[in-house]
């Protein structure tokens, strides 16, 4: 793969098999996102099978969502050496193999290291992914393949999370794991199939070793960059103030009982799956940092309503949350349309891959922030959530105001 003559030119895909490769991701992006998002229901059958508290059990999270930061911001370092379909099929290979590490352990302390491997290995998925789109698909219609890939949210949403909670419930809390392991082989090979090699980011000669770090670091002496990566991280960190917290909240102060809030998140996740799609093709037509500037100013109502609750019944908030969950999680798609246009397609890989150790370095400290602010009290109720909703505000406006400084390189899109 080192060698000047294996760079090969951007293959140009039929519609048909670009459809196919776009739908693979997505289901890539499914899997992680499902690995993650299903450790958090599984806690009190976690605290009960290893003797654990919950404080254990969120540091288990807290370890994948770290692992996943360092892991994109190390990838940065070699993601552009390789070819792409064969660095996704390695790292998508050993993130099944985390799953199963989790699915068979025997105790606490190997669950834990099993879930800090899965970050690891998850952790680089994403940047794969995007930039895989940012490679194939040219810049006016990468928002529309970007809406396809985040329906990936979704679906975990809708389906990932509420049938792995179900099989924990019937059949013991490495169920869900057993499952992705399934799912993953499945999808790993369709990808082997579909994708295509992609080697033209690569140049004639790979970089030399002794170069890596200072290149990575030169990634960030790049204005362009910084203010990208700065857009990044504090879209992120609005909406994990309150994303981590609605569950808690809709138990401890609404009264749900637990298997009502996953009708709550089912009909919101059902709403994505249609919005990503539509906003994806809005970002196209009317520009990504236009749509980008909408979609997150929009947000704004929704966050404040989620963190004022008034007392509602289960229907009133199935039909409220789906426009939680279209626009915040919406905001996401032209933004990430738009930083696969920011760096030199060189380049690309590496950015994208410091780009989603930053964003993991947002939600962390936008859910640290979230949980500083709120008390419970001895009836379980849950108290500052409001403020939590002013700073994602607050944190809207300003990304609103900043998208307009963030600009793609020239010229922008893939090559032809």
């Amino acid at each position: 793969m080192t060698a000047a003559s294996t760079v090969a030119p951007v293959p140009l895909l039929t519609p048909a098999r670009e459809r196919a490769m776009l739908w693979l991701l997505a289901l890539t992006q499914f899997t992680v996102i499902m690995d993650f998002m299903v450790m958090m229901p599984l806690a009190p059958q976690l605290m009960q099978a290893f003797g654990i508290g919950p404080a254990a059990v969120s540091g288990a999270v807290s370890a994948y969502a770290w692992c996943a930061g360092l892991s994109g911001l190390l990838a940065a370092t070699y993601i552009d050496r390789f070819d792409r379909k064969k660095l996704l099929l390695t790292m998508f290979f050993l993130f099944t193999v985390s799953n199963l590490a989790c699915a068979l352990a025997p105790n606490f302390h190997v669950l834990l290291w099993s879930r800090a491997f899965a970050g690891l290995t998850g952790g680089v998925l994403g940047a794969m992914v995007m930039a895989i789109i940012g490679d194939v698909i040219p810049s006016e219609r990468r928002g529309a393949a970007t809406g396809i890939v985040m329906t990936s949210f979704a679906m975990a949403a809708v389906g990932g999370v509420p049938v792995g909670v179900v099989l924990a419930a019937h059949f013991g809390w490495a169920s869900p794991f057993f499952l992705l392991v399934v799912l993953s082989l499945l999808i790993w090979l369709g990808a082997a199939r579909v994708l295509p090699s992609l080697t033209a980011h690569m140049g004639a000669a790979p970089t030399p070793l002794r170069q890596v770090l200072p290149k990575l670091l030169a990634l960030f002496r790049e204005r362009r960059h910084l203010e990208a990566f700065a857009l990044s991280i504090v879209n992120m960190t609005a909406g994990m103030l309150v994303i981590p917290f609605i569950s808690p909240v809709l138990v401890g102060n609404m009264g749900l009982a637990p298997a009502d809030v996953t009708w709550v998140y089912l009909a919101g996740g059902c709403a994505t799956i249609f919005t990503a799609r539509l906003i994806g093709r809005w970002a196209d037509r009317a520009g990504k940092q236009q749509v980008y500037r909408w979609v997150a100013l929009l947000s704004i109502a929704p966050l404040l309503f989620m963190t004022h609750l008034p007392q509602l019944p289960l229907l009133a908030l199935m039909l409220a949350f789906p426009f939680f969950m279209a626009l915040v999680s919406g905001r996401t798609i032209p933004l990430q349309a738009l930083l696969t246009t920011i760096p030199e397609p060189h380049k690309r890989g590496a950015f994208l891959s410091a780009n989603s150790a930053l964003q993991s370095l947002g939600s962390g400290l936008g859910a640290w922030l979230g949980g500083l602010t709120l008390q419970t009290d001895a009836a379980g109720h849950i108290s500052g959530y409001g403020i939590n909703g002013w700073l994602a505000a607050a944190l809207s406006l300003w990304t609103v105001w900043w998208v307009a400084r963030v600009r793609g390189a020239a010229p922008q899109g893939a090559p032809a």
